[in-house]
C-alpha cells in the first residue's frame, strides 16, 4: 500500500522501482586498484604513503572505500542519510563487500560515533547501520566501542579546520581489542576516522582499519 502510495524511484536517475536501480549500481564509480596502502586513494602504482597522506600522523593503519564520492553517489548519501531511507544501508554494505577484502584477524566492527543530537534529529545512524549490516556479511561480531562529543559539522571545513574540530572529540566506551575495523559512510580527508582511531587505540587496539561507503578522490 505503501509503495502505491509513495512509489520508490532511484536517487540518481530518477526512475521508479528502487531507491538504488540496478543500471546506475553498475555504473557507480568504484575504487580500483592500484592504491595507497595506507588511505586508499587511487594511485599510479601501488605506494606505502601517496601525497594526500604523506607527513600526516594518521591513527589508522589503512583506510578502505567502494566507492567515489562523486554526484550520483552524493544523492544516495544525502536520501541515506538525511531523508531517513534506511534501507540504503543495505545496497551500501553489499558494495563495500564486493569491493573491500574481509579483514580476517579483526576482532569486532564498529562504527565511528555521531553525537546524540545529530542522531535524535535523524532518527537512525548510517554508519551504525553499515557496520552491523558488514559485519553480517563478514561474519564478525558488531560492537559499540565509541562515543562522541557535541560538536560542529565537519561539512565545509577546511583539511586544518576538520583536524582542530575532531580532535579530542572521540572517547572509548571500553577498552578495545587489538585489532578493530572502523566503519563510516564517508572519507573526507581522514581527519574523522583518525581522531576516532586514535581513541580506540589509546583503548588498546593495535590496529585500526577505516572502511567507508565511499571517498572523495583528488586530483
Amino acid at each position: 500500500m505503501l509503495d502505491l502510495l509513495l512509489p520508490q524511484r532511484c536517487l540518481v536517475c530518477g526512475c521508479g522501482g528502487a531507491q538504488l536501480c540496478p543500471g546506475c549500481r553498475d555504473g557507480l564509480s568504484r575504487i580500483e586498484p592500484p592504491l595507497c596502502q595506507r588511505c586508499g586513494a587511487p594511485t599510479a602504482w601501488p605506494v606505502a604513503r601517496c601525497r594526500e597522506c604523506a607527513g600526516r600522523r594518521l591513527a589508522f593503519a589503512s583506510a578502505r572505500a567502494a566507492v567515489a564520492y562523486d554526484e550520483p553517489v552524493r544523492k544516495l548519501v544525502r536520501g541515506w542519510k538525511e531523508n531517513g531511507l534506511r534501507g540504503l544501508a543495505e545496497d551500501a554494505a553489499t558494495l563495500v563487500a564486493e569491493r573491500v577484502p574481509r579483514t580476517h584477524a579483526a576482532a569486532v566492527v564498529t562504527w565511528v560515533a555521531a553525537d546524540g543530537d545529530r542522531s535524535l534529529r535523524r532518527g537512525h545512524h548510517p554508519a551504525e547501520r553499515l557496520a552491523r549490516e558488514l559485519a553480517a556479511r563478514w561474519e564478525l561480531p558488531c560492537a559499540p566501542l565509541l562515543a562522541r562529543d557535541p560538536g560542529p559539522r565537519q561539512r565545509g571545513r577546511t583539511l586544518a579546520e576538520r583536524r582542530k574540530n575532531v580532535r579530542g572529540a572521540f572517547r572509548a566506551l571500553s577498552s578495545a581489542p587489538a585489532r578493530v575495523v572502523l566503519v563510516d559512510d564517508v572519507y573526507t580527508t581522514g581527519a574523522t576516522v583518525s581522531a576516532a582511531a586514535s581513541a580506540l587505540r589509546a583503548a588498546g587496539a593495535r590496529r585500526v582499519e577505516a572502511v567507508t561507503f565511499a571517498r572523495t578522490l583528488r586530483a
